[in-house]
């Protein structure tokens, strides 16, 4: 399905540097912004108390919010768990008091809002338990980045494999720079998009490269650079459908998912957009910096031997 077809390559590649040296900037301003401010780790990672509550009847959210804010535990995570009575809060590790006079403050908050709401756990999440999901969390990207550098140095050769993972680890360090700069909290969800993105943005990356394997076998007589054009403007249909789908999708769970959902949203958002960006301006351009060339992809047919084996 096409929404549109261009008659006239788009010459992407005649501004590649200039983007080229976008991305770089905006590459080193994330990795400032996740050096001088850090992420602001949720309790998974950080450790804390895990309260859950049950309510008679179908639970306030945002009132149980404003009322455990009420209690000076600011933006503490509070959501519904597997049904609408029961809620679950995390607060941070207890300071300056024990976790009973943690727990019996906000309790006793919720308590005083609705009298029928009823304390069912208290737990406390250990710091080694977060620095084990943080070490579990690293191992989980590493493995995937390893994955696909693998797969499409196999698929492909190894100058796209090097210009697509430069292009994914871009937009992921990108939406890390984005929490750490607004000190939106990162917890698993989040983690979780981080790593869907990474997937998302290779498949688009794999889209373009397909198609520049396919014009180096079809268009001989075009140079790389009008290639990688043809390439990158024969998809744009593909690319505004799929991404405009997807986009759609994530916007609906940003705007009407509720608090669960929100970072994990606005992770989803952040790398969608720039996965696009980085297939389209950073991955393929990379490709062309590196040199890539019609004898990396097509093996070249060697000429009959007239003499058919026969040696006078």
């Amino acid at each position: 399905m096409e929404l549109f077809r261009i008659k006239k390559d788009i010459p992407f590649m005649r501004n590649a540097l200039i983007f080229n040296v976008i991305s770089a900037l905006t590459f080193v301003a994330a990795v400032f912004f996740l050096l001088h401010k850090n992420l602001n780790f949720s309790v998974e990672f950080t450790g804390g108390t895990v309260m859950e509550v049950m309510y008679s009847k179908a639970a306030n959210v945002d009132e149980v919010r404003k009322t455990v804010d009420s209690t000076g535990y600011l933006d503490a995570p509070v959501q519904t768990f597997g049904q609408a009575q029961t809620i679950v809060v995390r607060l941070p590790l207890p300071k300056n008091e024990t976790l009973a006079q943690q727990t019996d403050k906000v309790f006793g908050a919720l308590k005083a809002h609705d009298a029928d709401v009823k304390l069912q756990r208290v737990e406390l999440v250990g710091a080694q338990v977060g620095d084990e999901l943080a070490h579990d969390g690293l191992m989980a990207l590493l493995f995937v980045i390893l994955g696909v550098v693998a797969y499409l140095a196999i698929r492909f050769e190894w100058k796209f494999a090097v210009a697509a993972i430069i292009a994914n680890l871009h937009d992921v360090v990108i939406i890390l720079g984005f929490f750490a700069f607004f000190q939106w909290e990162f917890n698993l969800s989040v983690l979780a998009a981080v790593l869907a993105v990474l997937g998302y943005s290779v498949n688009e990356s794999v889209v373009i490269f397909d198609r520049i394997r396919e014009n180096f076998r079809k268009q001989r007589k075009m140079s790389v650079t009008e290639v990688i054009d043809n390439a990158i403007t024969s998809t744009i249909s593909r690319t505004i459908i799929t991404h405009g789908c997807t986009q759609m999708m994530v916007l609906s769970m940003l705007f009407i998912g509720g608090t669960t959902l929100h970072y994990f949203a606005i992770a989803l958002t952040i790398g969608i957009c720039f996965g696009i960006y980085s297939s389209v301006f950073v991955a393929a351009a990379i490709a062309m910096w590196l040199g890539v060339k019609r004898e990396d992809l097509i093996k070249p047919i060697k000429e009959k031997d007239d003499t058919d084996g026969a040696v006078v």
